[in-house]
């Protein structure tokens, strides 16, 4: 183990795998010399030249494309987004292209693209450098969704993307480049997509979150506890393929459940999470599900806007409190 920030880890991971396989290579917008928009890049293009972390026109529609066909040519391109909402300029590579063929063509061909994203707000960057826009790609068969939250499963979940022969959609929250943790050396880092993390153990209420909203849940149930409430977190670290047992499992325990995102409330992804239960757990919960999440608004520069729609651990530990009340009272 040594300790990395989740910077860090994410370049580690980078490095190896450019080290293990001479098909990946890194492309993007000043990924190179710059070392990318939050550092993840940085020193890459000198160990490694020029070829394998390639800086890219502004063009996201354009070098995405270029980056689907190299998957199929027998490359494992990965791609950096500089901000997730410029991901919009490339959704029909995405979307309408990598997802599709391995459906189209079966055997005869595979996309291993890793799409680095950086979403998310509390930079006050506003409403088009802000976004969290995971359901979107959750709702396309053939994609891989990730959203790790620590270190060490920023570099294993990572390193398990380029591996995989699927195109994978890798979200990275912003606040979380400077987090720090415990990470694995090598291939002990590595962490299989598709399965939860329990982040922590309790028997009141399970946390249901992932990426920055899973972090702000952690901090949240260490202080429900001094409280006397005892909450379960789980990190879904993967929203595709998803862990819905883990999740079950935890539900079938404390009977109540906090589901936690930062994307704009309608639509997103924590509505599925909140349907898979009441299909498979209805019969345990003793109190109504509820979500939080950042009300139907594109995200302020303002800071105190963006504070305001924002969910934190201070609204996280107030609405789990609510729900353990609401059964308590029964």
């Amino acid at each position: 183990m040594t300790t990395l920030t989740y910077t860090e880890a994410l370049r580690e991971a980078l490095a190896e795998e450019l080290a293990r396989d001479p098909n990946v290579f890194l492309m993007g917008e000043d990924i190179g010399l710059y070392g990318g928009a939050f550092g993840v890049t940085r020193g890459l293009m000198h160990q490694f030249g020029a070829e394998r972390v390639r800086d890219t026109p502004i063009s996201e529609q354009g070098f995405v494309g270029a980056a689907v066909g190299a998957a199929l040519a027998g490359s494992r391109p990965v791609v950096e987004i500089m901000f997730m909402d410029f991901i919009t300029l490339a959704v029909d590579q995405m979307v309408n292209q990598a997802a599709k063929l391995r459906y189209v063509f079966g055997p005869q061909a595979c996309c291993p693209l890793v799409l680095r994203a950086v979403g998310g707000g509390g930079r006050c960057y506003g409403p088009t450098h802000s976004q969290s826009l995971e359901a979107w790609f959750t709702h396309v068969p053939g994609l891989k969704v990730v959203a790790p939250s620590t270190p060490a499963d920023a570099k294993g979940l990572l390193k398990a993307a380029i591996r995989d022969d699927n195109p994978v959609v890798f979200m990275e929250h912003k606040l979380l480049y400077g987090s720090r943790g415990d990470v694995p050396e090598g291939d002990e880092a590595f962490v299989p997509l598709g399965k939860a993390r329990l982040a922590r153990v309790g028997t009141d209420i399970t946390i249901v979150a992932w990426s920055w909203m899973a972090a702000e849940a952690e901090r949240a149930a260490v202080v429900l506890d001094e409280q006397g409430i005892s909450a379960e977190v789980v990190d879904l670290r993967t929203l595709v393929p998803l862990d819905i047992e883990t999740v079950l499992a935890s539900v079938r325990k404390t009977h109540r459940v906090l589901i936690v995102q930062e994307a704009s409330k309608t639509g997103g992804f924590g509505a599925e999470v909140g349907c898979r239960i009441f299909e498979n757990a209805y019969d345990y919960l003793d109190a109504p599900l509820r979500r939080l999440a950042v009300p139907d608004v594109p995200l302020s520069a303002s800071p105190l806007l963006e504070q305001a729609a924002i969910p934190d651990r201070q609204r996280i530990m107030q609405a789990a409190a609510e729900l353990v009340g609401e059964n308590s009272e029964q």
